[in-house]
């Protein structure tokens, strides 16, 4: 069986939406992959009788068009088979094919509209990896409304040979006819963007920068969603701006120390408070990065694309990022055998053999999760003891393909096109060692997203913002919360807290004022 009790619920539930019946042309091919798809599509196509199966002839084996009976092709193509991360992806494009309009703006209809050449995109994804979906399901949009543009999506992890032979090493990577084209997240703004030449993001409506919000939130994380939670609930006028929604969380697999929860994945966290978000009408600005801080009454927020917005009080959650390496060969290879997520982009290592470099809890858990994708697992340390919580510590030391060495300094990624080795020093003795790995992931601590606060508030050695225990920072009205402030530990309960306690100190400096 494909697929669980619940996932056929859902699916089941979904179905109700279909307008025209659907057929899957599929590609099975003789391997055991082609049998596992056909299998699949069997239990699909047995949940609704307006779904059914047709042999094909495809680029690729297995592969599978979603098309609707009787009308012309939609250009969607699933190579592999869409679970994990990507049942969203292969639903949704079931439903549009079929005649449900897509939740698209008029303004992004009108641009996919004007697509005049043809597009033949294909996506190298994985099913664990959550950046991935947002790319594959807005490009199976634009397939589905404008004949111009198809898209396929590849999974990377069956169709290893070819992610190999064309040097892909990350997803998700965007192919357009036949040339690289993009990397990472990305939204449907943005790759209409790309399609049309545009450089940068598009303003923000005039309306909402003339508005004054009560409230605005910077960042995407749990942080900030609690605090435009809490704000929301006071009665303000909450708005929450960042380049997207989710923060580290969406690199979480599994969050097992929230209380009165006992397990949540991530990415389920964050879609529930994207979900409340919406319940109380906070005013949602995704895309956009804020560059600058003006004080003043109200606050001047700047963006990119030369967009500003203006807010009584603002409350600054930006979180953090992965730590870079700083050592030959990172940038040169990133995204050629360098990852920074694991779960994005383990399963392109398939009985490979790979580094993970640091050995605190994420570096533990990223060798754990490895383990069972790739031959082999090296975690490099720098600390003389390998400093993760004991749980995980046995956990890594009983299985057979990891190794644990303490006291090592990464000095070099080897490799030219790929990355084919690691360097490091024996802190004790002084010796030198080069490791053979096709990859190394990178888990070494987080750094503070303030760069673009430099000379706007007191940050301390550290590049995090200081704040009080109102969490105030050093400028009139503004307050910060999560893991870009001066917090003692970074976790998301803790940020959950620290951003409720922004809101309401910015609750009671408005009432004040």
């Amino acid at each position: 069986m494909m697929l669980d009790a619940k996932l056929k619920q859902q699916f089941k539930a979904y179905c109700a939406y279909l307008q025209q019946p659907v057929v899957f042309g599929l590609d099975a091919g003789a391997s055991d992959n082609g049998r596992k798809t056909r299998e699949f599509l069997d239990e699909i196509t047995s949940l609704d009788e307006r779904l059914s199966i047709v042999d094909a002839h495809l680029k690729r084996q297995p592969s599978f068009t979603v098309d609707q009976a009787g009308a012309a092709a939609s250009g969607i193509v699933f190579a592999g088979i869409p679970l994990g991360h990507e049942f969203e992806s292969f639903v949704l494009a079931v439903l549009q094919v079929s005649g449900h309009a897509p939740k698209v703006t008029a303004q992004q209809q009108a641009a996919i509209a004007a697509i005049d050449s043809d597009l033949q995109f294909e996506t190298f994804a994985s099913l664990s990896c959550h950046n991935c979906p947002d790319v594959v399901q807005a490009l199976n949009i634009m397939s589905v409304l404008n004949p111009h543009v198809s898209h396929t999506m590849i999974e990377g992890g069956m169709f290893q040979e070819e992610a190999v032979a064309r040097d892909i090493m990350a997803v998700p990577t965007v192919f357009l006819n036949g040339e690289e084209w993009h990397n990472g997240r990305a939204s449907l703004d943005e790759l209409l963007a790309k399609v049309a030449g545009q450089t940068g993001p598009a303003p923000v409506a005039q309306q909402m920068q003339q508005q004054v919000f009560d409230v605005l939130i910077i960042g995407g994380g749990p942080a900030a969603g609690a605090a435009a939670i809490y704000a929301a609930r006071k009665g303000l006028a909450t708005a929450i701006v960042a380049d997207h929604l989710g923060g580290q969380p969406l690199e979480t697999v599994g969050i097992e120390n929230l209380p009165g929860t006992d397990y949540i994945q991530g990415e389920a966290l964050m879609q529930n408070i994207t979900a409340q978000l919406a319940k109380y009408q906070v005013t949602q600005i995704s895309g956009h990065t804020v560059t600058a801080l003006h004080e003043g009454t109200p606050v001047s927020v700047a963006l990119d694309g030369e967009s500003a917005l203006q807010a009584k009080t603002v409350i600054v959650a930006t979180g953090a990022h992965w730590r870079n390496l700083g050592v030959p060969g990172e940038q040169e290879l990133r995204n050629k055998g360098v990852a920074y997520c694991p779960h994005c982009d383990g399963p392109l290592y398939k009985d490979k053999a790979v580094a993970v470099v640091g050995g605190g809890n994420s570096g533990i858990e990223a060798a754990i999760d490895l383990a069972g994708i790739a031959k082999h697992v090296t975690v490099l340390e720098f600390a003389p003891q390998i400093s993760a919580d004991a749980v995980l510590v046995a956990k890594a030391q009983s299985l057979a393909n990891v190794t644990l060495i303490a006291n090592a300094q990464t000095t070099a990624v080897n490799g030219t096109k790929r990355v084919t080795g690691l360097t490091y020093t024996d802190r004790g003795d002084g010796s030198t060692h080069q490791l053979d790995v096709d990859g190394v992931f990178v888990q070494i601590g987080l750094v503070p997203n303030t760069d673009w606060l430099k000379d706007t508030l007191t940050l301390n050695a550290h590049h995090e913002i200081a704040v009080d225990k109102r969490g105030a920072t050093s400028m009139a009205n503004v307050f910060a919360a999560g893991d870009c402030t001066d917090s003692a530990y970074k976790q998301i309960v803790i940020a959950m807290g620290s951003g409720a306690t922004a809101a309401l100190s910015a609750f009671d400096a408005l009432v004040r004022s």
